[in-house]
């Protein structure tokens, strides 16, 4: 993974949220928060909560005596959530990262984790610390693309921006987002770092937007893959834009578009 994979800042998180979160995290992230709330828990860890569209889904279904800790390691984007978050004294916002997390053993009920894992530069590691945070009998729920051909959206404008830099073509969604799903792999990552008890269900969702150009924006300025295009030539972002827009249009219209989401939600224990 490339450094600027991690990079969420400047007027990313705002894209981000305002146009990546409605396009592909809204669905997937009530299905987190029905997942982690269905055990009534009374302490919860986010571990890389972005612009906080699952802390927005969970925090309502949580106990009124609930702890739930929020964290990220990109400290934009959790100012960001923070300010959207409104005012909540069972929430904890604290920057950290997941593969180091500064909690004590066994403090948390329920850890969990949307669309995070895929940019853990260790995921073994990552999972072991969500492990050590769990209570005995805690859950560690997390979710995470499936392969990005599987993602009408985000493949057409990888494919499309590629045209723009044929010779070094920009690969973040490819590499990052999307390249962490292989089933078996996920499997033996959580059983190396302890987990015995894992069930994976593979989940398709429809993204909806109401333009093309609502979603080449929100994918080519609302990501990492911004910094990507402005690293070959800041001057071109307009362009890698429009072109994904076109090829978002000719595939699917020029009003309000749609397009296949997939995604694992794993939930792990033991």
């Amino acid at each position: 993974m490339a450094e600027s994979d991690k990079v969420f800042s400047g007027s990313i998180p705002k894209f981000y949220d305002t146009l990546m979160v409605p396009l592909i995290f809204d669905a997937y992230a009530t299905d987190m928060a029905q997942l982690v709330a269905v055990s009534s828990p009374g302490a919860v860890l986010e571990t890389a909560a972005g612009s906080g569209v699952v802390t927005r889904a969970l925090a309502p279904q949580l106990g009124a005596d609930a702890r739930y800790v929020v964290t990220d390691l990109n400290q934009p984007m959790l100012d960001y959530a923070a300010a959207r978050q409104g005012a909540d004294n069972r929430i904890e916002w604290q920057q950290a990262d997941a593969l180091a997390l500064p909690f004590d053993d066994g403090s948390f009920d329920v850890v969990c984790c949307q669309f995070g894992a895929m940019f853990f530069p260790n995921r073994v590691t990552g999972y072991a610390e969500a492990r050590r945070m769990l209570k005995p009998g805690g859950r560690f729920v997390f979710s995470v693309w499936d392969r990005i051909e599987e993602n009408a959206f985000a493949d057409e404008v990888t494919n499309a921006v590629a045209l723009v830099f044929p010779h070094d073509p920009p690969r973040f969604l490819a590499r990052t987002p999307h390249g962490y799903h292989d089933v078996a792999l996920i499997r033996e990552d959580l059983r190396r770092a302890g987990f015995t008890d894992i069930k994976i269900d593979t989940r398709e969702k429809l993204s909806r937007a109401p333009s093309a150009r609502d979603v080449a924006t929100a994918y080519c300025q609302g990501t990492p893959l911004r910094n990507e295009i402005e690293a070959r030539d800041a001057g071109l972002l307009q362009l890698a834009t429009d072109r994904a827009t076109q090829a978002i249009a000719s595939r699917c219209g020029q009003g309000p578009v749609a397009g296949k989401i997939q995604a694992h939600v794993i939930v792990a224990a033991g």
